[in-house]
């Protein structure tokens, strides 16, 4: 049952990513009959993502997905309370539980379960099977509970977020060695899954006490060594509850192995079993996607007439109640999506050759890469074009001409940036060429600035707000991966993070065309895919009458931003200072000491442990609470302190929050502030502004309003204010015809 030094084994946590998988994405439902598989589909398309993962760089030779067993397991037998306190599983995810196993069993893929024991100790016994002569094993999951296996030959990959996980990373996260963390979780217990472990200690605590004392039972065993009162006494006190939670938390290596290791072997899926699955499933982008990477066509496979049987069984009984959001239909004929086919553009006649076919397509969408965020003072480094999916193209413009960049003669052939928005300038604002644009705001603000009024135009973004506002992100990445199926070129991985993160334009030209390109396609996509939907879901008006229109003056707005005094805030900041500085000296003067007023701990330390004020409450971490509330409720008792501490933390926030902060926001070139302006991120459909955020400009207060004094209008204009009062509340007086309520609103009562 042993495999080679050589091997190299993975070991999907099922259940894991089939919670992951429902959470991640909307609910789906399956058209013909509205059953749930949001999940499914999400736990399909990380299989394939996965092999196709396995294929580039890990040379994969074993692998099989491990499921959690339904009933009790041996740790209740240790302690009935463990994972007591577990919500039973979503009505809608119920059904898919089966069906998860039956795409495992449609990619040939072979699933393990054990009765009585968890897919976590089936997964260490594996591991610990597969390394007695050296095998790798790579563990697809991101459970904490699993890093207590991680090697040098152990790694975990975390598929939703590209992340692998090994010893720098375990011990980035619990502080000590994988050797170790069995230990650190003793002691921290864990709550989710009713692990008891050693009240007032947490992850930190513990790997602090088990660095310093080398294992859990060395420091059991001299606990009274320890200064703390209070953690001594509790190790001391539930030392028997530490060595239960270590049973708990370690997983079993001597776990039974109701398959063999040499079963796991990795072998290419039966074509009919695996397209007739995903066609019964009604995946049709996946079903192309897999079609693909296995060389078979979809259309001479049909779908699983057993699975549909099953299924429809499941969808007609009425246990289920259909979610709102159905999985999109896909158009049939599109292809699968190939970065190989993207070209790069540096000759003009071939940019031609694309412009003609955008024209006499009647459509084009179109993307905008930059150097930078700021629409107003970026560089333009490249566009891409696509005319229809999978034909898409990059026209780099910048790349290695920035200021410190490559010499001029490793600069690569590209076009000069004049003669290609020459070129476009007619086909963006031809009347009769629908543009499409994913996020539209951004790339218009970086067109309009080089003279290029963009119209008419289609945003994929909000064609997904319309249809589902609530959704979790309107992103390309989520849109590809919600819509097609489909996880886009990560930027990260193009422009890196952090300190060694560089800009666009140092990307080269053989890794920007594919990522570049492939927006314009999957945008392209979007939009074939939306359209339809919005018709369906009857929000073609929301979208045409209500969002879109708001685009071209959400970019002037934030083209023209909004003028502000430097000299006024600078005097205002001056003038709080003074005046913080003055209450200062009465807070010390009450408090009989002086000390970090905006320190939380030290204001509790002399409120309530030196003053003895009634009303404290101290937090997990054991401090004392001092939030705006507690500090207004012994306002209202009388107590000078709090109340002045009140007054100074206002003109803190006030000094911080604007007159300090907002003349950085200022641009140098036109002396305005151009804060960008969200039309996608609330549920309401309300704006959101950003950087900064202007929505909350305080004016409650005289000092706040003060700070509204420093933003001006031009000579001989004036700046209005107008907000919606209570409009929520209005509307339900009048649709529910309370009298009562549309009293207090003509009496101008603020109900709130």
């Amino acid at each position: 049952m042993s495999l080679k030094k050589s091997d190299h084994l993975y070991l999907v946590d099922g259940s894991g990513y089939i919670f992951r998988a429902f959470h991640a994405l909307p609910p789906l439902t399956r058209k013909s009959d509205k059953l749930p598989v949001g999940a499914v589909a999400g736990f399909c398309n990380m299989l394939v993502r996965l092999m196709d993962d396995m294929a580039a760089e890990e040379s994969p030779t074993h692998l099989a997905v491990i499921f959690d067993a339904s009933g009790k397991t041996f740790r209740n037998d240790i302690y009935p309370e463990y994972k007591a306190n577990r919500d039973a599983p979503p009505e809608d995810l119920v059904p898919q539980f089966p069906l998860v196993r039956e795409a495992v069993k449609a990619f040939g893929i072979p699933s393990v379960e054990l009765q009585g024991y968890e897919a976590d100790d089936l997964i260490a016994a594996y591991t610990h099977a597969a390394t007695q002569n050296g095998a790798r094993v790579s563990i697809v999951s991101s459970d904490k509970d699993l890093m207590q296996l991680v090697t040098d030959r152990v790694n975990m990959i975390d598929t939703m977020k590209d992340k692998k996980i090994g010893p720098s990373e375990v011990l980035e996260k619990f502080e000590v060695g994988p050797e170790r963390v069995i230990d650190v979780q003793s002691l921290a217990g864990d709550s989710v899954d009713n692990v008891p472990g050693v009240p007032g200690i947490g992850i930190k605590t513990a790997a602090l006490l088990i660095n310093e004392y080398g294992d859990l039972e060395t420091l059991l065993e001299r606990a009274g060594e320890i200064k703390q009162n209070k953690r001594r006494e509790n190790l001391i006190e539930f030392a028997d509850q530490a060595r239960i939670s270590r049973e708990l938390v370690t997983l079993r290596t001597d776990t039974p192995l109701p398959v063999d290791l040499n079963d796991m072997g990795l072998t290419p899926p039966e074509a009919g079993m695996l397209m007739g699955f995903l066609k019964a499933m009604e995946f049709n982008t996946l079903t192309q996607r897999v079609g693909k990477r296995y060389d078979l066509s979809a259309e001479d496979y049909e779908a699983s007439a057993e699975l549909a049987a099953k299924t429809s069984a499941v969808s007609s009984s009425g246990a289920i109640e259909s979610p709102a959001y159905d999985l999109p239909s896909v158009v049939t004929d599109m292809p699968p999506i190939d970065a190989a086919a993207y070209e790069c553009v540096t000759d003009i006649a071939v940019l031609d050759n694309w412009i003609e076919a955008a024209v006499s397509n009647g459509h084009v969408a179109i993307d905008t890469e930059t150097d930078g965020l700021d629409a107003v003072s970026c560089r333009l480094v490249g566009v891409s074009l696509a005319t229809r999916p999978g034909h898409a193209c990059y026209i780099p413009l910048a790349h290695g001409i920035g200021e410190g960049l490559a010499l001029a003669d490793d600069v690569p052939q590209q076009l000069a940036e004049a003669d290609v928005l020459a070129r476009l300038k007619p086909l963006l604002q031809d009347a009769s060429i629908m543009k499409i644009l994913q996020n539209a705001k951004f790339d218009l603000q970086v067109l309009t600035q080089r003279k290029i009024d963009v119209y008419p135009v289609e945003d994929t973004m909000l064609m997904s707000y319309a249809l589902a506002a609530g959704q979790r992100g309107h992103g390309m990445d989520e849109l590809s991966e919600l819509y097609l199926g489909h996880k886009p070129i990560s930027i990260k991985e193009l422009l890196g993070t952090g300190k060694s993160q560089i800009t666009f334009d140092q990307v080269p030209l053989e890794k920007a065309t594919p990522y570049a390109a492939e927006d314009a396609d999957i945008t392209f996509r979007l939009w074939q895919m939306m359209r339809p939907e919005l018709v369906k879901d009857g929000v073609v008006s929301v979208y045409q009458t209500t969002e879109k229109p708001l685009v071209p003056v959400i970019v002037d707005m934030e083209k023209n931003g909004i003028s502000v005094d430097r000299n006024v805030l600078s005097r205002l900041s001056g003038e709080f200072a003074q005046k913080m500085a003055a209450m200062e000296e009465g807070i010390y003067k009450l408090a009989g000491e002086t000390f970090n007023i905006a320190s939380p701990k030290q204001l509790g330390d002399i409120l309530f442990d030196k003053m003895g004020l009634p009303g404290g409450k101290k937090t997990k971490t054991g401090a004392w609470g001092t939030g705006a509330d507690v500090l207004e409720g012994l306002a209202a008792e009388g107590h000078d302190l709090a109340a002045q501490v009140l007054e100074w933390r206002g003109l803190a926030k006030l000094k911080s929050t604007y007159t300090d902060a907002l003349p950085e926001f200022i641009n140098p070139d036109t002396g305005r502030i151009h804060t960008s302006y969200s039309l996608a991120s609330t549920t309401t459909g309300r704006l959101a502004s950003s950087d900064p955020n202007l929505q909350n400009i305080p004016i409650r207060t005289e000092d706040g309003r003060r700070i509204r004094t420093a933003f001006v209008a031009e000579k001989g204009n004036l700046l209005v204010s107008a907000d919606y009062s209570q409009i929520e509340l209005r509307l339900l007086a009048h649709i529910a015809d309370i009298d009562s309520l549309r009293q207090a609103f003509a009496d101008g009562q603020d109900i709130h």
